[in-house]
C-alpha cells in the first residue's frame, strides 16, 4: 500500500496483496520481524507479526512500477476510473484515502480495517514488513481467526487439523473481494503521498516500488500444501516438522497455515495486483 492507488490495498493483506496486498490493504503494507511459530493457545492473523528483529541485513530491492499516463477514460471502460483530484498533504490524507479504499469492496470488514489513523504511513510500514516476509498484525485492525487453533495426534505424530483453515476464511474473503484493477488506480493516484510515507522510512521511490513488488512476490512464491501437515513441538510452541516449511518466511508460513485454498485465493489477488500495477491502463488488453 504504498504509492498511490495501492496504498489502500495491502491492508491485511495482501495479502497482500494484499495483497494483499497491497498496498495498504493489499496494497499498503508494513512489517517487522520475528520467526513465528504456532502458539498452542492462539494463532496470529493473516498477516502475522513477528517480534524479533532480523539477524541479517536485508538489501532493499529496487524496481520501477510504470507510471499510469492514461487519465481519461477509455471508450469502453470495464472498471471505474479514478479522476485526478488535488492531493492533500500526508498528515491530512486519511479521509481522502479512506473514501477511495472503501470502493475496493462491498465487504463491511474493509470499513472496519480502515478505521485506523495514519493509513499511508501504516501501509508503508506494513508493506516494508511483507517484503521481508514478516507481518505486523498490530498495524491494521484485521479480522482475527475464528475459533481456536487445534491439532490431533496419531500415536506420537502431531498433525495440523485441516479445520484450522476455515478460521481464516473471513479475512481471505475480504481480501479476495478487493478490485485489484481499481487498487492499482488508487496506487497511481496517491503515489506522491506514498512516496512521502516511504521517504520517512528512508526509502527512495524505486526502493518503494521494489518493496511493493517483493511483497507480492512473497505471497505468489508461497508453496501450496494439500497434504496433511505434520508438526513438531518445542515447549508450548508448534513448528512445522518439514524443515523446508519451517524455513519459509513468517508470512509464507502464515499463508500455509491458512490452507491451500486460501493460499491460492490470496496468490490470485497478488498476481492480479502485480499485473495491474505493471500494466498502465493505456496498455491493458
Amino acid at each position: 500500500m504504498n504509492t498511490t492507488k495501492s496504498s489502500a490495498t495491502t491492508s491485511r493483506l495482501i495479502l497482500s496483496l494484499g495483497t494483499l496486498a497491497s498496498i495498504v490493504i493489499i496494497g499498503g503494507v508494513l512489517y517487522k520481524v520475528q520467526q513465528e511459530s504456532f502458539m498452542e493457545a492462539e494463532v496470529l492473523t493473516i498477516p502475522e507479526q513477528s517480534l524479533e528483529t532480523p539477524t541479517e541485513v536485508i538489501k532493499v530491492p529496487e524496481a520501477m512500477i510504470p507510471e499510469n499516463n492514461s487519465v481519461e477514460e477509455s471508450k469502453e471502460p470495464k472498471k471505474p476510473k479514478i479522476k485526478q483530484p488535488s492531493l492533500p498533504n500526508l498528515d491530512a490524507s486519511d479521509q481522502f484515502i479512506r473514501d477511495r479504499l472503501v470502493l475496493l469492496s462491498e465487504k463491511r470488514d474493509l470499513v472496519v480495517w480502515l478505521t485506523t489513523d495514519d493509513i499511508l504511513r501504516r501501509s508503508a510500514s506494513y508493506l516494508d514488513g511483507l517484503a521481508r516476509g514478516v507481518i505486523l498484525s498490530n498495524i491494521f485492525p484485521l479480522s482475527s481467526p475464528e475459533g481456536e487453533f487445534s491439532t490431533h495426534r496419531d500415536e506420537q505424530t502431531i498433525w495440523l487439523n485441516a479445520g484450522n483453515y476455515e478460521r481464516y476464511d473471513n479475512t481471505v474473503s475480504v481480501i479476495s473481494s478487493l478490485d485489484m484493477d481499481l487498487a492499482a488506480q488508487i496506487f497511481h493516484l496517491t503515489r506522491p503521498l506514498l512516496e512521502g510515507a516511504f521517504s520517512e522510512l528512508g526509502y527512495r521511490p524505486r526502493q518503494m516500488d521494489g518493496i511493493i513488488l517483493t511483497a507480492l512476490d512473497q505471497i505468489m512464491n508461497t508453496p501450496v500444501i494439500f497434504e496433511p501437515i505434520q508438526l513438531s513441538r518445542d515447549s508450548v510452541n508448534f513448528k512445522f516438522f518439514d524443515s523446508k516449511l519451517e524455513s519459509l518466511t513468517p508470512l509464507q508460513k502464515q499463508l500455509v497455515r491458512a490452507g491451500p485454498e486460501n493460499t491460492r485465493r490470496l496468490q490470485k489477488q497478488a498476481k492480479l495486483l502485480r499485473t495491474a500495477l505493471m500494466t498502465p491502463s493505456g496498455r491493458q488488453q
